[in-house]
């Protein structure tokens, strides 16, 4: 598993606002938005492609196109989606699926609720939009599930990252024999007795959308 941690200072400019507890829930979407095609950019620096001749006003020219079968960008919901404008902003003509999933306050263990998905993913790319990377069972549970249809590559955008869920992941989706990147804005000191990234930003569900 390969770990990328941007650095970048208008990366750090924007997760430095999205810490702030005074930053209201319009703005935290709008940088988040902006963050996210920030991380974008160097998640997709592998994305696959073809060769394809064009014409310019001048004269032929070689190029590429995003190859087939088309990127897959899964959000998970649902703070997930407060990630997925900013990503398609870069990979407009990428699919998108939606897995749902839910972690136990108590037991941190994740469980899927709801699935949108291509039952076959055979040689597809997946984009994984989670915002934050803390036990890693979320995004594990996650990453395993896109396995099981077929994906042979997998990329997850986090804003913020925990050492231990990173630990927590390489353990658990070494046996998967499939190329897994995170591509995180920072990663964090330590994750708290609840399970919460620390500094972090606290609920980025909550921040994103308000308290249901």
């Amino acid at each position: 598993m390969r770990v990328h941690v941007a650095d970048h200072p208008l990366v750090a400019h924007k997760l430095t606002a999205l810490r702030d507890e005074r930053t209201d829930s319009p703005t935290f979407r709008r940088l988040a938005d902006e963050l996210v095609t920030l991380l974008a950019y160097e998640a997709t620096r592998d994305v696959r492609v073809a060769p394809l001749q064009v014409r310019t006003p001048v004269g032929p020219a070689t190029g590429v196109r995003l190859s087939s079968p088309k990127p897959l960008v899964v959000p998970i919901l649902r703070a997930g989606l407060g990630m997925l404008d900013g990503m398609m902003r870069l990979l407009p003509t990428a699919e998108v699926g939606f897995l749902g999933m839910v972690r136990d306050e108590h037991t941190l263990t994740a469980t899927t609720y709801a699935t949108r998905l291509p039952e076959d993913l055979s040689a597809r790319q997946c984009y994984v939009l989670d915002p934050m990377l803390a036990t890693g069972g979320t995004l594990s549970a996650a990453i395993r599930f896109l396995v099981d249809r077929g994906a042979d590559d997998i990329t997850a955008i986090c804003l913020l990252s925990a050492p231990e869920g990173v630990a927590r992941l390489e353990r658990e989706v070494t046996d998967l024999l499939v190329p897994v990147t995170i591509v995180t804005a920072a990663m964090d000191e330590r994750l708290n007795e609840l399970g919460y990234i620390v500094p972090g930003l606290g609920d980025a569900g909550d921040r994103l959308y308000g308290v249901v």
